[in-house]
């Protein structure tokens, strides 16, 4: 999605976050044959009208996921504007012949975009710096919960999340204070005498971790950069026979030793002989 359709969509909330909650609460909600044919419109044609409505119409699933982050004491409109831009970027990578609707395939995106500024932002996080960190950070309070650990932490109740998460007892004990407060609770809640969803309403899948997403998309970047790195080392007719046969898209299949023969015209023996060559050469180079 360009720049220019950046300013055509609600992303912050402004001063009037009651006014903007109003608003996204009115915005219609998409059938599943509406949703595929705006997808297929900004896919195929970069509608970006077809891209607007896509996102408007989930402006509320980004407000519903914001308020599970409410104890970290940032504002809500600045995890609704992020939130927003995670929205935007699976519009951007959503494609409809997958079978999945948008709202499973955004909320992974959501959820990483506000787990990264609150990562960035909030002055208590400078001992979330490693994997396991991150991890007990975005998931202290859920298990606080499943213990029955209303306030503080017993040493038991430490030992086994520490032992879950893969951390020490005593950095639980110091997440713990640092994240001392009130939670937001996911479940509905009566608003005017009438009952309105929650953010787990929301959850499509109850599995994803926005802590995994980001230290699994940090790591891929960093692969991909060890990779690219590794192949220019590489004479380019190596490359392309490597590049051929380990790193063909998914739902490609490799060609064969014979049909690269052909293509390079060498004997299928040589093709081998090259493959072979090449992958202890980028191996050698990316350990």
């Amino acid at each position: 999605m360009t720049s220019s359709a950046l300013t055509l969509l609600p992303l912050s909330p402004g001063a009037n976050l009651e006014a903007y909650l109003r608003t996204v609460q009115s915005m219609p909600l998409l059938t599943a044959g509406r949703e595929q044919d705006l997808a297929l419109r900004f896919r195929t044609l970069q509608d970006l009208d077809a891209a607007r409505e896509l996102v408007l119409s989930h402006l509320r699933l980004v407000v519903a996921i914001s308020r599970q982050y409410g104890g970290y004491g940032l504002p809500q409109s600045d995890l609704i504007q992020e939130g927003n831009v995670g929205l935007m970027k699976a519009v951007r990578r959503f494609d409809p012949t997958r079978g999945v609707r948008l709202v499973s395939f955004a909320l992974h995106w959501i959820k990483a975009e506000i787990h990264e500024y609150i990562l960035k932002n909030w002055q208590m996080v400078k001992v979330a710096t490693t994997k396991s960190q991150r991890k007990l950070f975005f998931n202290l309070r859920a298990l606080k919960r499943s213990l029955g650990a209303e306030s503080g932490v017993t040493p038991e109740q430490a030992s086994e999340i520490a032992q879950t998460l893969r951390v020490s007892p005593e950095e639980v004990f110091e997440m713990d204070r640092r994240l001392a407060g009130g939670d937001t609770p996911l479940e509905g809640r009566l608003v005017d005498g009438e009952e309105q969803a929650g953010p787990i309403a929301m959850l499509a899948a109850e599995q994803a971790d926005p802590s995994e997403i980001v230290a699994q998309a940090q790591e891929t970047a960093q692969t991909h950069a060890r990779v690219t790195q590794a192949l220019a080392t590489l004479d380019a007719r190596s490359r392309a026979i490597l590049v051929a046969r380990w790193l063909h898209d998914e739902d490609e299949k490799a060609p064969t030793l014979h049909e690269l023969a052909a293509s390079h015209g060498i004997s299928a023996e040589r093709v081998r002989q090259i493959e072979v060559a090449a992958l202890k050469k980028v191996k050698q180079v990316l350990t």
